[in-house]
């Protein structure tokens, strides 16, 4: 009787095991897949068409405060009235896999601006708040207003120190509007931001990336030890019950 017991425990046992398996990799294949779930790709950003006429900004990973987005905005419509200059603000959240800052800015630029003549007046300034990396796409027509080594400033010193010394994303466009608006406007060039260095210890926060990595590892390692653990306990619980 308990040779024919065991015999049917252990095949239960089996097909026991076997679903705990299936179901726990494609649970371990789904979270690895989850990393990078809300990468953006240029398919993804809507025509500019779509957009309403006085959206000078795109804030996809939300770190704008709506106030400032606001002002952002009206000192962007303003300057598009005064002088003819158009300037946008992307912000996204991740990549796509392959993709990098600059090639995703310059697909934007040429899916939003297609010719030549759309773009000579335009202004495309992309952020990436995982890498927190900046890239900046302009028209022949900005160009002999704003020269492009001003235009990179913008987009690596301006936006980025303020990023760099807290995370501060809204003072980043805040500035950048006020230094793209005084250039384009034919004033001054305020110039970059002045880096103050300070004695201070190492940031013990971790970078978006950094963060959805980590988590991302201990889902992974928790579920492998679960893998292990239950069936081994189920396997010696019923083995103690059975004898």
């Amino acid at each position: 009787m308990n040779q024919i017991f065991n015999r049917a425990w252990k095949g239960e046992l089996q097909k026991y095991f076997t679903g705990l398996f299936l179901t726990l990799s494609l649970v371990i294949l789904g979270t690895i897949d989850s990393a990078p779930a809300f990468a953006t790709g240029v398919y993804e950003i809507p025509s500019l068409s779509s957009l309403s006429a006085d959206s000078w900004v795109l804030d996809r990973s939300e770190v704008l405060s709506r106030l400032n987005e606001g002002t952002i905005n009206s000192k962007l419509a303003n300057l598009a009235q005064n002088t003819g200059q158009e300037v946008h603000f992307v912000t996204i959240h991740r990549l796509d896999y392959g993709e990098t800052i600059d090639s995703f800015t310059t697909q934007l630029f040429e899916k939003w601006f297609p010719t030549p003549e759309d773009q000579a007046n335009q202004v495309l300034l992309v952020l990436d708040t995982v890498t927190n990396t900046t890239a900046i796409a302009t028209g022949a027509e900005v160009e002999t207003v704003m020269a492009k080594d001003i235009a990179e400033s913008v987009a690596q010193e301006t936006v980025i120190v303020p990023i760099q010394n807290g995370n501060k994303y809204n003072q980043a466009f805040l500035d950048a509007s006020d230094r793209i608006v005084a250039v384009l406007s034919g004033g001054e060039d305020p110039g970059a931001p002045v880096i103050v260095e300070t004695a201070r210890a190492d940031s013990t926060f971790k970078s978006a990336a950094e963060t959805d990595v980590k988590n991302s590892t201990i889902w992974v390692i928790a579920l492998l030890i679960a893998a292990t653990v239950i069936p081994m306990a189920t396997y010696y619980f019923y083995q103690g019950f059975s004898n």
